[in-house]
């Protein structure tokens, strides 16, 4: 069996079909998956469809890509509350929320001067240490300053993961010596990642994830469609093949990874 350690299933694409999701996702053997917020506002139906249905599980953060302002504004027009480390501590506090984020630095779209940024960060990884839970960390473009920001925050002491990881190596060792989990998406099945793919062969089995980070990123063969939940087992047999294992084999050392991070299953 195998879990989804990082989805979007509130966004647009997912949320019209949920129950068809849910039924293919269970038809692909995937026994659960981690429902990731982006913004306060999206929280309650995040929240709400966790709520519903057993092996769903949910988080509460802001996305880095979500530009803090005097009224700053998300791609749907809907004005983003900003967090602070009371409200996310307060949110966390339901049995379904198993972490914060997903948080962290993103320097790809957005320029310099991000200090906004970074102090989110820093409030998130607050956050999570108050509220003992693990974080979900989003990195693009900012690998030395995530780190950097981790360090000084003590980030290692709730841990976390990286998700959706596509940085290199010695990004993932320090990530690793600070008690992080490294998550996989789709991007590990194309053609082109053979530096990631490096990187997925030589991550600790104890400390590996595998994600869709739907809907975006579908893995090969779907490579440019809607992706969803059900995938995932195609991420799984790619890190598998790089490896040298059995599918099922890395399933179940990625579902053992997934519950003891989370606390769940």
């Amino acid at each position: 069996m195998y879990i989804d350690s990082h989805c979007h299933l509130c966004f647009p694409e997912l949320a019209g079909d949920i129950d068809g999701v849910l039924a293919r996702m269970a038809a692909a053997q995937v026994s659960g998956a981690l429902n990731v917020c982006v913004t306060l506002e999206e929280f309650p139906q995040v929240r709400a469809l966790v709520e519903q249905r057993d092996r769903l599980w949910c988080s509460v953060g802001v996305h880095p890509d979500y530009p803090a302002g005097e009224n700053p504004e998300n791609a749907q027009g809907v004005p983003v509350e900003e967090p602070t480390v009371e409200r996310l501590v307060a949110l966390s506090r339901h049995p379904k929320v198993v972490a914060i984020g997903e948080t962290g630095l993103d320097y790809y779209r957005l320029k310099e001067p991000l200090d906004w940024q970074r102090d989110r960060f820093r409030v998130h990884i607050r956050a999570a240490r108050a509220a003992g839970k693990p974080l979900i960390i989003h990195t693009r473009s900012a690998a030395e300053d995530t780190i950097r920001l981790m360090r000084e925050e003590g980030a290692a002491e709730t841990g976390g993961v990286m998700h959706c990881f596509t940085e290199s190596w010695e990004t993932a060792q320090a990530a690793l010596d600070l008690g992080f989990y490294i998550s996989f998406s789709g991007i590990v099945t194309f053609k082109s990642a053979t530096d990631l793919q490096a990187v997925a062969a030589k991550v600790p089995l104890d400390r590996l994830l595998i994600e869709t980070d739907s809907p975006y990123l579908a893995p090969v063969p779907y490579r440019g469609k809607t992706n969803e939940p059900g995938f995932v087992p195609h991420v799984a047999a790619k890190i598998a093949a790089l490896r040298g294992l059995d599918t099922a084999e890395l399933a179940r050392h990625s579902t053992e990874n997934f519950s003891r991070l989370f606390k769940v299953l």
